[in-house]
């Protein structure tokens, strides 16, 4: 969820040591005991909400956390800066404003995840030719508009590199994984040291896997994702539709490779219009996005 703690005076102080911290997590008629680093701070509280509630959290509401004050016998928005030193109880409160995902995109904000599009899923993925030549087309993109890229390989030791006709040069990052989803500690690090970044577009494979699960955890940490139909595929295509379906009615934003590059220049006097113009000449191919499931 797009949760936000406001500002306030106050709080625990860090006292030494280190270990865990009891906390109760309450969110609306539930209180669960658990615990949290000594230390711990806004981000590990938003998770561990997460982790307790997440089937019953709507990821288009957005929250405050909270703070039980003994001094006032009630609830206070959590503290500035506030850090997990003693046992303490936090809520999680929705306020009574729908967010509504408007996608817009700006070259700043924006990071590009490329999924791996290895090369032993070339005989299996549908349509990965064509994905391959679509992600291709986002790549030069990005790195027209100067746009970081992360790129993520499947046990790369079995399942092969980045295929060949992916050029990943200027990539801020490549990484091994095993986990599903791209959402690595490194992944996370690289997205914190770029100010102000708000959307992420996602393409490679398999939709159904990688794909659903990096963009279930990227909104739930509050980031706006994109994902490109027309550059992400699976071995079958009922899994590729039915993914995509549940996407959408997740909020996510389900688009095309030709809206995402559009979008990012804006306007035709943008200084790269041209070359993303050249890029989109030739219409990408549908890759089965048409066809019947």
């Amino acid at each position: 969820p797009e949760a936000a703690a406001a500002s306030g005076g106050g709080g625990c102080s860090l006292a030494s040591g280190g270990g865990s911290v009891p906390v109760l997590f309450c969110f609306s008629v539930f209180a669960r005991p658990s615990s949290v680093p000594h230390g711990a701070g806004y981000e590990v509280l938003i998770q561990k909400f997460l982790n307790l509630y997440g089937d019953q959290i709507d990821m288009h509401r957005k929250f405050v956390v909270q703070l039980f004050a003994e001094e006032w016998s009630q609830y206070i928005d959590l503290p500035k800066g506030f850090l997990v030193s003693e046992r303490c109880k936090v809520r999680l409160v929705p306020l009574q404003i729908q967010i509504t995902t408007l996608g817009n995109l700006t070259p700043s904000s924006t990071v590009f995840f490329c999924c791996d599009m290895q090369e032993r899923f070339r005989p299996a993925i549908k349509y990965f030719g064509d994905i391959i030549s679509v992600g291709q087309r986002l790549l030069q993109g990005a790195r027209l508009l100067g746009i970081p890229v992360i790129v993520t390989e499947q046990y790369p030791k079995g399942l092969g590199s980045t295929v060949q006709e992916i050029d990943l040069t200027g990539a801020k990052l490549v990484l091994p994984k095993t986990k599903f989803s791209m959402v690595l500690p490194e992944v996370e690090a690289a997205l914190a040291e770029i100010p102000g970044v708000r959307s992420i577009v996602l393409f490679g494979v398999e939709t159904h896997v990688c794909i659903q699960q990096t963009a279930l955890e990227l909104i739930g940490r509050g980031l706006e994702v994109h994902i490109v139909a027309d550059a992400t595929s699976s071995r079958s295509m009922m899994d590729r539709m039915f993914a995509l379906e549940r996407l959408a009615r997740t909020g996510i934003i389900v688009t095309t490779s030709e809206a995402i590059l559009l979008q990012l220049v804006a306007d035709k006097e943008h200084p790269k219009f041209k070359e993303i113009q050249n890029l989109i000449k030739a219409s990408a191919p549908e890759s089965g996005l048409l066809s019947k499931v």
